[in-house]
């Protein structure tokens, strides 16, 4: 089992920035990618960002592109995600999600397999 727990979620004011991190309990080979997805009460989840595990390709949201960064450190233990220029409407809890090898999760979130429980970030207007 692949565990990962995500930190970083807080109060920000809109037009701040937030960084996430989504840290892996020990080191593994059993995963192909990690997506950060984003769920308000009541919605359907929302796939924020991805990035492939083996080959270091990134996705983006269109609500979100040029303002998020999804990034690995060298070992992958550690995906970060950076989020400038906030908006209220990025008021959510933030999950990441671990996929099985071979399986590019993308933005599907029935494609992951593991889960992180979650870390709030409300944006003040």
């Amino acid at each position: 089992e692949v565990q990962r727990v995500e930190s970083g979620g807080g109060v920000v004011q809109a037009g701040g920035a937030l960084r996430l991190a989504c840290v892996a309990a020990e080191s593994t080979g059993e995963e192909d990618t990690i997506g950060w997805f984003r769920q308000v009460p009541g919605k359907e989840r929302e796939g924020v960002s991805s990035i492939s595990i083996t080959d270091g390709s990134t996705d983006y949201a269109a609500s979100v592109k040029g303002r998020f960064t999804i990034s690995t450190d060298n070992a992958k233990n550690t995906v970060s995600l950076q989020m400038n220029n906030l908006r209220p409407e990025a008021t959510a809890d933030y999950s990441c999600a671990v996929s099985l090898p071979f399986v590019v999760g993308g933005f599907l979130p029935n494609l992951y397999t593991y889960w992180g429980p979650g870390t709030q970030v409300p944006v003040s207007s």
